[in-house]
C-alpha cells in the first residue's frame, strides 16, 4: 500500500512469485527519484545486522583507518535469542572476510522472569512497565538490582518489590553513611585538605578499612576489565554494609566526642576516603547517585578538580595500605561475633521455645572455640567483641565440645537412599556409639570432612551433607557453631545485668523521642521522667550513663510537662519490655 502510494500505481497485477517483476520508479524525499527491482538472490535478513561494523563506517569505500582502529569490537551484548541471530551473523561475516571474530568478548543476557519464575508475557499480563519502576525508585536502583541479581547469561526474576529491596539494603544505607559523615563534618567544620595521620599511625579500625577499600578497588577494576557485572558490583554492597554496620558503628563516638585531636581527624579523612572512593566505583553502575555523592563530597569544595565525576580518574590501588593480617584477623573477629549473635538468638526458654537475648541486654560472659594459632586474636580484639556481644568478659574454650554436647543425625533422603539397607545400622551406629567417635566425628563433619564409620567389619564413608551435626547447651548457656567456630554464651541473668539493660531501653526511648521532636543530634537537653517497678531503680543506678549517651544535662524526675516533648509507655508489651511503666519528657536547652 505504502508503495502504491508512492508510485500512484496499481500494483495488484504484478506477479510478485516471477524472478524478476516491472521495475517500480517512484520519488525519492530529495526529489529525485528512485528504481526498485526484486532479485531472485533473497539472504537471511540477519546478514545486513551482520554487516554492522563494516556498514557503521561505510568500509571499505571510506573511514579505512577509522574501521581499522575500531574492529574488532571490544564487546558485543545481547539477549540469548540473538545466538542464532546476530552473534552468528557477526561472527560468519567477520571470518569468511577477515579470518577472525568481529568482537573480542560477549556478554549475553538471560530473559526476565516475574516474580513468580514465569517468562514475562504480555498475554498473561505479567510484565512491569520499566518507567514506573523508574518513577518509583530511580533508574540507579533498577540498573543495580539488575546488575547484582544473577549473572547476566542466567535468567533472572524481577518485580517492582526487588528494585525496592536495594533502595533498602543499598542505596539507603550507603546514604545515611554519607548523611552520618556530613553532619558531623559540618559540625566540628572539617575539610578534606585538614592535615591526618599516616597510614600507619591511624586506629585499627581506620587501617582494617582502607585495606578493605584498597581490595575492593582491585576487585571491581578486574571484574569491569572482564566483563564481569556481578563481581563489578556486589562486592561494593558487600564493603558498604561493613562500612556502615561495623566501621562506623564501633567507631562512631570518635565522630561524637568534643575534642579535636588526631583521633578524630584521622577517623574523618579515612571516611571520607572511603565515600569519595565508593562514589567513583558505583559510577558505572549508578550515574545518578555518584554524580551526587561527588558534586558535595569533592568538586563543591574544591572547583579545581573536575566537575563531574564521569569525568575522574579511576580509583588507583595502594599496596601501601593494605593490611593483610588485619584482613584476615579481623574477618574471623566479625565471624566469631556473628557466631556470638547466633548464639543470644538459639537461647530457649524453660519450655524449650525460642527465646532470643536482644543485644541491649548485657550478658555475663561469652566463649568461643578457635585454634591455637587463632587464640590471641581473642586478646588482641577483646574490646570489640565485648562491645558487639554485650558481654562483660570473653574467653577461650579448649575444646569444642567443652560449650556443648555433640549429637548426630544421619538424614535419611540423603544417607538412606545411598546406602540402602545398611542405613539403619550406621544410623544407630551414628546416634549412639560411643560419645568420644560421636564428638571426633561430628568436629570432623563441622570442618567440612568426610568420616568413615565402621560396622559389623563394613566400612562406610559419610559426607557433611549426609549427616546433621546438632549441639545441645548445657543449662544456662546458649550456643551457635559455624565450619568447626563455637561461641557459647551465659544467659543466666543477675538482678545486676536485668537493670543494665533496662537502662539501655531507657535511652533509646529518650532517644526515639529526641528525634520525634525534631532536635539536632548536637542539641543537649533537659531529660525528665516518672518510672515503676525495677525501671526506676535502673534509671537511678545508670544516671550518668543516660545522660552521657542523651546529652542530657540534667536527668530529674517529672514535675511538669511545660515546654517538654512527652512519651508515654504503659501498655503490657512496653511495661514488660522496661519492666515498668514509663513516662519520659525532653526538651532543649
Amino acid at each position: 500500500a505504502e508503495l502504491e502510494q508512492l508510485t500512484g500505481r496499481d500494483l495488484s497485477e504484478l506477479d510478485l512469485h516471477r524472478p524478476y517483476v516491472d521495475d517500480i520508479t517512484f520519488p525519492n524525499p530529495n526529489g529525485t527519484g528512485g528504481t526498485m527491482r526484486r532479485v531472485p538472490e533473497v539472504i537471511d535478513v540477519w546478514f545486513d545486522s551482520g554487516s554492522m561494523p563494516l556498514a557503521q563506517w561505510g568500509y571499505p569505500h571510506r573511514n579505512q583507518e577509522m574501521f581499522k582502529a575500531q574492529f574488532p569490537a571490544d564487546y558485543i551484548c545481547e539477549a540469548v535469542d540473538q545466538t542464532r541471530g546476530w552473534f552468528y551473523t557477526l561472527h560468519a561475516i567477520s571470518v569468511m572476510l577477515f579470518g577472525h571474530s568481529s568482537f573480542k568478548n560477549v556478554i549475553c543476557l538471560g530473559h526476565i522472569l516475574d516474580e513468580n519464575g514465569k517468562k514475562m508475557s504480555k498475554s498473561l499480563g505479567n510484565i512491569v512497565e520499566p518507567w514506573e519502576v523508574m518513577d518509583q525508585y530511580g533508574a540507579d536502583a533498577l540498573r543495580w538490582y539488575m546488575y547484582t541479581a544473577s549473572p547476566p547469561g542466567e535468567s533472572r526474576r524481577f518485580s517492582a518489590n526487588l528494585v525496592g529491596d536495594v533502595i533498602k539494603k543499598f542505596w539507603s544505607t550507603l546514604w545515611n553513611t554519607y548523611s552520618f559523615f556530613v553532619t558531623y563534618a559540618n559540625i566540628d567544620g572539617w575539610t578534606p585538605d585538614q592535615p591526618a595521620p599516616a597510614f600507619e599511625d591511624r586506629d585499627l579500625l581506620d587501617r582494617w578499612v582502607m585495606s578493605e577499600l584498597n581490595v575492593l578497588t582491585e576487585r571491581v577494576t578486574e571484574a569491569l576489565e572482564n566483563y564481569d557485572a556481578v563481581n563489578a558490583t556486589r562486592p561494593i554492597q558487600e564493603f558498604v554494609e561493613g562500612l556502615s554496620n561495623w566501621y562506623l558503628r564501633l567507631g562512631r563516638r570518635r565522630f561524637w566526642k568534643s575534642e579535636s585531636d588526631d583521633d578524630k581527624a584521622a577517623a574523618y579523612a579515612t571516611l571520607y576516603e572511603c565515600l569519595v572512593t565508593v562514589s567513583k566505583l558505583i559510577t558505572p553502575a549508578m550515574p545518578f547517585l555518584s554524580e551526587e555523592l561527588y558534586q558535595n563530597l569533592v568538586y563543591h569544595i574544591d572547583p579545581s578538580q573536575p566537575d563531574s565525576v564521569h569525568l575522574n580518574d579511576w580509583p588507583t590501588v595502594n599496596p601501601a595500605h593494605v593490611d593483610q593480617t588485619l584482613l584476615e584477623e579481623m574477618g574471623l573477629v566479625r565471624r566469631l561475633v556473628s557466631l556470638g549473635l547466633a548464639a543470644r538468638n538459639n537461647n530457649l526458654d524453660e519450655h524449650g521455645k525460642l527465646a532470643p537475648i536482644g543485644v541491649r541486654q548485657p550478658l555475663a560472659e561469652a566463649k568461643f572455640y578457635v585454634t591455637a594459632e587463632e587464640a590471641s586474636v581473642l586478646d588482641d580484639y577483646a574490646d570489640i567483641i565485648k562491645t558487639e556481644l554485650n558481654v562483660k568478659t570473653i574467653s577461650r574454650l579448649v575444646d569444642a565440645s567443652d560449650a556443648a554436647t555433640y549429637s548426630l543425625n544421619p538424614l535419611p533422603a540423603k544417607l538412606g537412599r545411598k546406602l540402602g539397607g545398611d542405613f539403619p545400622k550406621v544410623q544407630k551406629q551414628l546416634r549412639e556409639g560411643d560419645y568420644a567417635d560421636v564428638t571426633a566425628w561430628a568436629k570432623a563433619l563441622e570442618a567440612g570432612e568426610n568420616i568413615t564409620v565402621s560396622v559389623e567389619d563394613k566400612t562406610y564413608e559419610i559426607t557433611p551433607e549426609e549427616c546433621e551435626v546438632k549441639f545441645s547447651a548445657a543449662e544456662g548457656f546458649s550456643v551457635a557453631q559455624e565450619r568447626g567456630y563455637v561461641a557459647s554464651v551465659d544467659v543466666r541473668l543477675t538482678p545486676e545485668l536485668v537493670r543494665e539493660g533496662l537502662a539501655r531501653e531507657f535511652v533509646r526511648r529518650a532517644q526515639t523521642l529526641r528525634k520525634d521532636a525534631n532536635f539536632d543530634i548536637a542539641d543537649y537537653i533537659e531529660l525528665v521522667y516518672t518510672a515503676s517497678g525495677d525501671l526506676a531503680q535502673a534509671v537511678e543506678e545508670f544516671a550518668d550513663y543516660i545522660k552521657t549517651e542523651t546529652l542530657a544535662v540534667s536527668l530529674a524526675t517529672l514535675s511538669t510537662t511545660d515546654g517538654f516533648a512527652v512519651a508515654e509507655y504503659t501498655n503490657e508489651r512496653d511495661v514488660k519490655n522496661l519492666g515498668g511503666q514509663l513516662t519520659i519528657g525532653v526538651k532543649r536547652v
